[in-house]
């Protein structure tokens, strides 16, 4: 069968779809309205804030934000079609097809920087980084309902019939395994379409990269343009998070093609799910630390700096060797590590990084998200979300890979578990 019923309700179903879609967009409005250059936010202040529904209403639908971001999205749409790049084919889907997608994310944000160097030579000024930082709250509750409504679309698509070229039929979408339950509710947050497209543009690999990573590198670069205006100087904790941030942010688009391999991509259905945690969650979260900054001024010293920095090197050498390190051992290049044998026929890597812990790449992405944290110095717990965050979704994410290795290679996933015990942290968990 082309696409199976889904058996494996996960967040405890529609209910917990309905909890999540209304409590992270609550969650990033109390970040609005907490850190934003209205109301200053002070430790030792905890909340001197205007929490109306008034002001949140107007918020989320002030005229001027809907027309900047929607200019934004789609005009990053149209950028995306125009900016030239390679070509290459993605996984072998369960029809035994393969989609074409076009990989450009070094051009693109190489015309994005190059417009807004153009901008500030022409202007002295970048009246959108101005922008995008007196409208936080508006813009992050546009984002919100915009990702609800992408989400809305794509549901309703893929019921749309469609005609593909291996002649299977007319109603021959390929469903994520996950998104097919026939709950509404449940499939609209988890994903029903596995890649829905438009023609030949990919909607979840656009969304999974550039206008939502986009958006967190503008809203940091605006906090520093701000405190600049402010202070006429700019304090080694901004430049610091925004080094930290940037490399993150400059990597994660040089490496686009890594997505087509990830489980977002491969096995996720584009739903609420990915279309909120791209689009509004990544830019007005991951932002946390560069908008405290904005408003309060921290030196942090060159030594803790460097330690810092340290860290965040470490995070790198682990995640990207142990990533290259699994690369190559697919690709036949690391013959001399020891590996076990499936019942699938396919072999499991048991050296090297990998028979440390069976997520070593986690604890290296984890550090590097701490280091973010560890920038704002220790003033305040808000600024360390994104490290307890970013915690839960990685044990997460190991507890749903355990549950699709266990199905797929079924008794030879525990012998792999006694042979690689710990999940991320070696000797630890």
């Amino acid at each position: 069968m082309l696409n199976p019923q889904t058996t494996d309700i996960q967040f405890n179903g529609s209910v917990g779809a309905v909890a999540i879609s209304l409590g992270l967009p609550a969650l990033l409005t109390v970040f609005g309205i907490v850190l934003n250059s209205q109301s200053p936010f002070k430790s030792g202040i905890p909340f001197p804030f205007d929490w109306s529904f008034d002001r949140i209403a107007n918020a989320a639908f002030d005229k001027n934000t809907w027309i900047a971001y929607t200019t934004y999205f789609f005009g990053f749409v149209v950028l995306d079609q125009l900016v030239p790049g390679k070509y290459i084919k993605g996984v072998v889907l369960r029809d035994k097809t393969q989609l074409t997608y076009k990989i450009n994310g070094l051009n693109f944000i190489l015309v994005i920087v190059t417009v807004l160097l153009a901008r500030l030579y022409a202007l002295g000024s970048l009246p959108e980084l101005e922008f995008i930082y007196e409208h936080q709250l508006e813009l992050t509750l546009t984002c919100c309902l915009f990702s609800f409504a992408l989400a809305v679309f794509v549901y309703i698509y893929s019921f749309f019939p469609l005609k593909t070229p291996n002649g299977l039929g007319t109603n021959d979408r390929i469903l994520a395994e996950p998104g097919n339950s026939g709950r509404v509710v449940y499939d609209w947050f988890i994903g029903r379409e596995l890649n829905p497209r438009i023609g030949s543009w990919d909607i979840k690999l656009f969304c999974e990269l550039k206008p939502g990573l986009v958006l967190w590198l503008l809203i940091n670069v605006s906090c520093l343009y701000s405190q600049y205006l402010q202070h006429g100087t700019i304090s080694d904790s901004m430049l610091l998070i925004n080094f930290l941030q940037g490399f993150y942010i400059f990597d994660g688009i040089l490496n686009e093609e890594g997505l087509l391999t990830m489980m977002d991509v491969v096995t996720d259905g584009f739903g609420n799910m990915l279309a909120f945690g791209d689009l509004a969650l990544v830019p007005w979260a991951y932002s946390l630390q560069a908008r405290y900054l904005s408003l309060n001024y921290i030196d942090l010293g060159w030594p803790y700096c460097a330690a810092t920095v340290a860290i965040a090197a470490l995070g790198y050498y682990v995640f990207h060797s142990a990533n290259q390190q699994k690369s190559d051992f697919k690709q036949g290049k690391l013959a001399h590590l020891k590996s076990m044998k499936t019942v699938t026929g396919s072999n499991l890597l048991v050296d090297g990084w990998w028979k440390l812990s069976q997520h070593i790449n986690y604890l290296g992405d984890w550090l590097i998200g701490l280091s973010w944290c560890l920038a704002t110095g220790f003033n305040t717990p808000l600024t360390y979300f994104y490290a307890v965050y970013f915690a839960s979704l990685l044990v997460h994410r190991q507890v749903r890979d355990d549950e699709k290795c266990a199905s797929k290679y079924k008794q030879s996933w525990d012998e792999y578990k006694a042979r690689v015990p710990y999940k991320i942290i070696p000797y630890l968990y």
